[in-house]
């Protein structure tokens, strides 16, 4: 609470009522380093979306439905949780009229607009970021190069993507297109940098014409003489200057991406410019993986699936002879992929979370939760790794000698959503939206339902949730082949149990149409199955599935775990 009051003290010489602090920093990225997690310092909340609203007498942090328990748990005391989407920021704002600051560089005119845009509130971009007034740390610059994807690595050279870039600018009349989304000018010029955690992204920006020539703006220190060769007819500027080059430019056509563009970019460019209501194009290009990149994921996946296989075994024989705490079992897990030479880091925060912590969504165990894996119980790890041509994410329930019979039929309904997704059967017309639906059908036969979406869209050694297409109620983007996405239906009940099942799967055409392809090789908890509520069609799927994974496993399992992996993937 003192740094809440101190941040207070400062709004009388703002000469405002409110400040908002958003998780993400300048880039917009899902990960962001720690020393940019302002949301974390002020409130102790720890998680990958958020934002708090700090008014004079109260102070309310904002999440969505992953986060409700967690947030709870962390910050409740010092602050009001609101679940978003069931009430915005403009419903606590309602019939008020105060003057909230905020940074501009940490917000888009489209994020203010849908969360606060229906309040009769004012709002004062500042410049200088509060909270860094009153939180004095030292700041350690990562100088970690960028590197170019070895050629075995992409399915399109970044000539050929910049043509794409130029010839859709000249069809819609534009000048340029401003990329703020680090990982799409990643995918532009088929490079990775190390500039988060879990993401292998190269912190920039790219300005872009119609002819074909570039602006990087980054911090110089990142740039190679190798890299620089590599692309002569680029232009690598310190990333300071980008404001001042933009706002010398005049009387132009501009796209810039909603999503990432800062309010205080976006105001830059629209003084002297006009602004194109079209979105960055590179999203749905992205979006689209090319056979080169569908086969090394495929084979990402097989490395991956390989050790988490192996780990879940160590898991099942031993969680009774041993101490096995949350910590200790995903440390385990991580040691187990990275035998692989191939695997660079984990893509996103192990969740590890054993009985009542496994129906916190995105659970992070820490010192202070850190439960004992014990009989009983169920336990829920959800993970995933990058390698250098594919980015995992996984997630698998197993028990732990757990006999409760409503487990069992409520994990078999999560089973039965996730196999209706895989079978669907998809049009050129299908969007997420109406997969979505398939996946809960039986879960809200008996009342129960899960509070996120079905599936996130990957990204190809990079994000581990990217778009624009996803399965979820609102998701209308179109399937296309070579899309992927995950399959995640799931059932948590608080303070007792989570359950999970997700694979990765991507959009494959055949003669036959368009359909989903499995791309995870990790076999289901046979245990937590009721058999008999399974129909003949959801025998043969989990059968040919479990078939498929035992012949890519098989190599890779010494004598003992070939004969568990056999058991694991036996018929039903």
């Amino acid at each position: 609470m003192e740094k809440i009051e101190k941040l207070k003290k400062i709004f009388k010489k703002e000469k405002i009522d409110g400040y908002i602090i958003p998780k993400n920093d300048e880039f917009f990225c899902e990960y962001i380093p720690d020393h940019n997690d302002r949301l974390n310092f002020i409130s102790r909340f720890n998680g990958s979306y958020g934002f708090a609203l700090i008014l004079k007498n109260k102070n309310f942090l904002f999440v969505d439905g992953r986060y409700t328990l967690q947030a709870s748990k962390q910050c409740g005391q010092s602050f009001k949780i609101v679940t978003i989407p069931n009430k915005m920021p403009s419903d606590i704002l309602k019939g008020k009229k105060l003057l909230i600051g905020f940074d501009p560089k940490l917000f888009t005119k489209k994020s203010l607009s849908i969360l606060f845009g229906k309040s009769k509130c004012n709002y004062k971009p500042i410049v200088n970021n509060l909270v860094d007034k009153i939180w004095k740390r030292k700041i350690k610059e990562k100088n970690n190069k960028f590197f170019i994807l070895p050629k075995s690595s992409v399915s399109e050279k970044f000539k050929s993507k910049i043509n794409k870039i130029s010839f859709y600018l000249k069809r819609k009349k534009s000048d340029y297109l401003f990329i703020t989304a680090s990982e799409n000018n990643a995918w532009l010029l088929n490079i990775r940098g190390r500039d988060t955690k879990y993401t292998p992204i190269p912190f920039s920006y790219i300005l872009i014409d119609k002819n074909k020539n570039i602006k990087f703006f980054c911090n110089l220190k990142k740039i190679s003489s190798n890299l620089k060769n590599h692309f002569q007819r680029i232009k690598f500027l310190d990333i300071k200057g980008c404001a001042q080059i933009l706002s010398k430019i005049e009387k132009k056509k501009f796209i810039i991406d909603k999503n990432s563009c800062s309010y205080f970019f976006e105001n830059i460019i629209n003084k002297n410019n006009k602004v194109l209501n079209l979105n960055d194009p590179i999203y749905f290009l992205k979006a689209i993986k090319g056979k080169q990149e569908i086969k090394n994921i495929k084979k990402a996946h097989i490395y991956d699936g390989a050790a988490l296989t192996k780990y879940l075994f160590w898991v099942k024989k031993n969680f009774n002879r041993k101490k096995i705490t949350e910590i200790s079992a995903s440390q385990k897990l991580f040691e187990l992929r990275k035998k692989n030479k191939k695997f660079k880091f984990s893509s996103f925060p192990t969740i590890s979370g054993a009985g009542p912590n496994g129906a916190i969504i995105h659970y992070k165990a820490t010192k202070k939760t850190n439960r004992k894996l014990k009989k009983g119980d169920i336990y829920l790890v959800d993970s995933g790794g990058q390698y250098e041509f594919g980015t995992t994410d996984v997630t698998r329930t197993i028990s732990l000698k757990n006999s409760d019979k409503r487990v069992k039929n409520i994990f078999t309904r999560v089973l039965r959503g996730h196999i209706a997704v895989a079978n669907f059967k998809l049009r050129k017309n299908t969007s997420g939206s109406e997969v979505d639906f398939y996946a809960r059908k039986y879960l809200k036969q008996v009342g129960l339902d899960y509070a996120h979406g079905t599936g996130h869209g990957v990204g190809y050694f990079l994000n581990v949730h990217e778009g624009p297409h996803a399965i979820s109620k609102r998701n209308k983007v179109k399937f296309k082949e070579g899309m992927v996405v995950s399959n995640e239906p799931g059932y948590y009940e608080k303070n007792k149990f989570g359950i999970r099942i997700e694979n990765l799967i991507y959009v494959k055409e055949s003669k036959e149409g368009m359909a989903f392809e499995n791309l995870t090789m990790v076999p289901i908890e046979k245990d937590l199955i009721n058999n008999e509520v399974l129909n003949d069609n959801e025998k043969r799927w989990l059968n040919s599935y479990h078939k498929n994974v035992f012949k890519n496993l098989k190599k890779s399992m010494n004598k003992n775990e070939v004969l568990e992996l056999k058991k694991a993937c036996s018929a039903i």
